[in-house]
């Protein structure tokens, strides 16, 4: 109802023990809180936000504008619905090192179960385009550090992205994920990887979970859960796919109201009312306090 039922401590500990058992969690990105329950309703591993859709939920690109206030308080929207464990892009930590302590400090109070920070320049851009700029080893690696020193809950999962691949090749990110391994990443997520044979490389290479990133349109193919549990893949997140659908549906809706004036012959695509009440949990709200709801739909 109005808050989940394991506390943050209990989610991450659940959390790292899935990640320890070598089993797959799927995450798909969820792009509001409500769209986060409905990832746990449809039995989930977990769920993802990123920093993608949060800069496209405020109309910006995906090139460093949002902020860790921003972040912070859409993260600890999501986590208050769901008892799943959640995942955030903090970018570059919003900042150097000391801006690293203090955004892992503020997401772990968000509720999360852990960020990921990569390796990018400040500004940073979108993990899929062109013309990315990475940070040199020892910078990459002073970011992790801080991370780790900074995280209060030993179960506080500290992932560290990196985004060499599209910039010096494979050999180099194999050689970056070892390095931030070695400065105390809990897991590594390699960005824009293009095959499988990339993602068993990097696998075979670091001794800690890999997450793959299955965002359409990108540098990666879609490959399929089974595909990536073969390689060893720990983690597969969908990041943006549900703002994505959510968009197209909303676009076509626009569409028809346009050329026909209603939206009448749109209604079967349309989530029911019973089922949004149903996901809002109007009737835990009902039997915690009947004053606060006490309507009834009839026949509808």
């Amino acid at each position: 109802m109005l808050y989940t039922k394991r506390t943050d401590a209990e989610v991450r500990r659940a959390f790292r023990a899935r990640l320890a058992s070598g089993e797959l969690l799927r995450l798909p990105g969820a792009f509001n809180p409500l769209s986060a329950r409905l990832i746990e309703r449809r039995g989930f591993d977990g769920v993802y936000v990123s920093g993608a859709v949060l800069s496209a939920e405020l109309g910006l690109p995906d090139i460093g504008l949002t902020t860790l206030t921003e972040v912070a308080g859409r993260t600890r929207q999501i986590t208050r619905v769901t008892d799943l464990p959640t995942l955030a892009d903090a970018d570059t930590g919003f900042g150097e090192p000391m801006n690293v302590a203090r955004t892992v400090q503020e997401l772990e109070d968000a509720g999360l179960a852990g960020l990921h920070i990569e390796d990018q320049v400040n500004p940073k851009r979108c993990g899929h385009l062109d013309g990315k700029q990475v940070v040199d080893a020892a910078s990459a690696m002073r970011r992790v550090r801080a991370a780790v020193d900074a995280r209060r809950d030993p179960d506080f999962l500290i992932m560290a992205r990196t985004d060499v691949r599209a910039v010096e090749g494979l050999e180099a990110t194999v050689e970056r994920a070892r390095q931030l391994v070695d400065a105390g990443a809990d897991a590594v997520f390699p960005e824009a990887l293009r095959t499988l044979e990339e993602f068993a490389r990097v696998r075979a290479a670091v001794d800690v979970p890999i997450l793959a990133n299955m965002t359409e349109f990108g540098k990666s193919e879609l490959f399929t859960v089974d595909q990536l549990r073969d390689v060893g893949v720990n983690i597969v997140i969908w990041p943006v796919s549900l703002l994505r659908l959510a968009m197209g549906a909303a676009d076509r809706g626009l569409h028809t109201l346009l050329d026909q004036g209603s939206l009448t012959s749109r209604l079967d695509e349309m989530q029911h009312r019973r089922e949004l009440y149903d996901l809002v949990d109007y009737e835990g709200y009902s039997h915690f306090d009947s004053s606060v709801f006490d309507f009834r739909l009839e026949g509808d």
